[in-house]
């Protein structure tokens, strides 16, 4: 009987655990990101923002958000690491693509990237966001302005090196995660 009740106990307690993916060009901000969500959700400092190398192959970081254990993939951006991207899309709940919001030089690179990854047939159906990122820099493209461009996909103006709308973004997409995980079983 005792076993009965703890399986239920523990099944009815059990938080959903969510996998999100990470992705955008390199130099956009995704390991500044992932490491500035360690500090918001697990209250522990992550690398300084000075002190973080390019990505090569992935970055991980679990953390409860919302009532949720997420797992964070920070996959590499740089051109050659794009071609892995595909080995986490069957995995995941959940897409942030992170986009330097202050680098209209690479905005058509980075419009046909995330144009590539929407039309993966392993993702139709999961959330996705766009964090424009380096919101904190005067010339930095608005939000409404990257929403037309991007096809009007829920885009949070955000910057990795304050914070500033972050942990908005991050819980919409946990939650919207959430809700199409559980839709799924």
């Amino acid at each position: 009987m005792f076993g009965l009740v703890h399986g239920l106990y523990v099944h009815y307690t059990a938080k959903l655990e969510l996998n999100i993916l990470i992705l955008g060009l390199d130099n956009a901000g995704k390991t500044t990101m992932l490491e500035q969500l360690k500090g918001i959700y697990k209250k522990m400092p992550g690398i300084r923002p000075d002190r973080i190398p390019p990505t090569i192959g992935l970055n991980i970081g679990k953390m409860d958000v919302a009532g949720c254990k997420c797992l964070f993939w920070d996959v590499g951006g740089q051109q050659k690491l794009r071609s892995l991207w595909d080995r986490y899309y069957a995995e995941a709940h959940g897409m942030v693509f992170v986009l330097d919001a202050n680098d209209p030089d690479r905005l058509d690179e980075a419009l046909r990237t995330f144009e590539a990854v929407r039309e993966s047939e392993e993702l139709r159906g999961i959330p996705i966001l766009i964090i424009a990122n380096k919101q904190d820099l005067p010339a930095a493209m608005s939000a409404d302005e990257l929403r037309r461009k991007f096809g009007g996909v829920r885009v949070q103006p955000a910057s990795c090196l304050t914070c500033e709308g972050l942990d908005e973004g991050v819980r919409w997409i946990v939650q919207e995660a959430r809700t199409t995980a559980r839709s799924l079983d």
